[in-house]
């Protein structure tokens, strides 16, 4: 016989396959309608076709060359931003940690402005200056943002405080961040415009044959993330606890960091700095699936934060607006209202 709470916990227990088929669901929705739905109206017989693979179809290029790499770009980059939010608010234990806790976005970023505005501020203009290509830029952000993800690891070693450590991270945030800031104040028009426009983050900037390197990497650091989930739930349990159960702190802290920083580094660099959904997703996966195992957790962040992001980018590419919105202003307009709600659903039901 089952006791009473038992029987109520079990009740309560969401029902975990059907909600992830429902996220798949939603997902293989949302990246169609990224592939039909854009600034060009493509009738459906002719999207229907271009699918299939009619080389005669005019939408085909339109299809297959741009959309078809975006939304690829942004399922990729919310798995890897929701589960590198997921690892920093694990390690730290503080619900409000993302990706950008440490400062190797604002590392990518000081590598993007020593490249454009250190440019224009030298003389250089964007014609000749052979660095101001897409792939020198994604270079450079990626090369800033990894200096500090090494800056990271090699003070954690001589940190014992986590509290310490988000400090220091912290503290090159803004060391970082000023540096960029005296590159603006004497840096031209043209690249201050460039650099402002790279910091609104956008998923059209993988091309095609940028994808597959992107994609191994963030396929590879999210599996790196899964095989710590043994880790990240004994760090639940708090440190000591951890470390009679054998757990290596310092050197776990090591790889939850390279693993999350990684993934990081290596979206801002492609992207641009994506704002809110490593902070958002994982809480929303919290809620639904009701849980704090991470071998559950991690995959079920992974395709919320797939959800999230191509909703995002198919709310930026409506046929509505001239142009693309800046990816940033929609994954905070979509994401404040859902932790919002999601925090105050979690205080009514801890009250009732």
């Amino acid at each position: 016989m089952t006791t009473k709470t038992e029987h109520i916990s079990l009740r309560q227990r969401p029902p975990i396959a059907l909600i992830t088929l429902l996220i798949i669901a939603v997902g293989v929705v949302l990246f169609l309608l990224n592939l039909r739905l854009g600034s060009v109206n493509i009738p459906h017989r002719d999207f229907v076709q271009a699918l299939r693979g009619d080389e005669s179809s005019t939408y085909r290029a339109i299809i297959l060359d741009y959309r078809l790499p975006q939304a690829i770009t942004a399922l990729l980059a919310g798995i890897g931003l929701s589960i590198s939010g997921l690892l920093m608010q694990t390690l730290f234990r503080n619900p409000l940690a993302d990706p950008s806790l440490l400062g190797i976005s604002s590392g990518s970023s000081l590598g993007v402005a020593l490249v454009i505005l250190l440019g224009t501020a030298t003389g250089l203009s964007v014609n000749t200056l052979a660095l101001w290509s897409t792939f020198g830029v994604t270079v450079a952000a990626f090369l800033g943002a990894f200096a500090v993800l090494l800056l990271i690891l090699a003070l954690s070693s001589r940190l014992r405080s986590m509290v310490s450590l988000v400090l220091v991270g912290i503290m090159i945030a803004y060391i970082a961040g000023s540096v960029t800031d005296i590159l603006k104040f004497f840096s031209q028009k043209e690249g201050l415009h460039s650099f402002v426009i790279w910091g609104m983050g956008s998923f059209s900037n993988v091309s095609k044959a940028q994808l597959p390197f992107f994609a191994i990497a963030v396929v590879g650091g999210t599996i790196a993330s899964f095989l710590l989930f043994k880790t990240l739930n004994l760090l639940l349990l708090g440190e000591r606890y951890a470390e009679n159960l054998g757990v290596n702190i310092r050197r776990s802290s090591m790889l939850i960091i390279l693993a999350s920083g990684f993934l990081t580094a290596l979206i801002t660099a492609f992207c641009g700095p994506i704002a809110f959904l490593g902070l958002a997703v994982p809480h929303i996966a919290r809620f639904l699936f009701k849980s704090s195992d991470h071998k559950l957790l991690i995959p079920a962040t992974a395709f919320i934060g797939m959800d999230l992001a191509l909703l995002c980018n198919l709310i930026a590419r409506l046929p509505s607006f001239e142009g693309n919105l800046p990816i940033n202003s929609v994954t905070a307009l979509i994401g404040a209202p859902i932790v919002l709600w999601v925090i105050f659903h979690r205080q009514r039901f801890s009250q009732s």
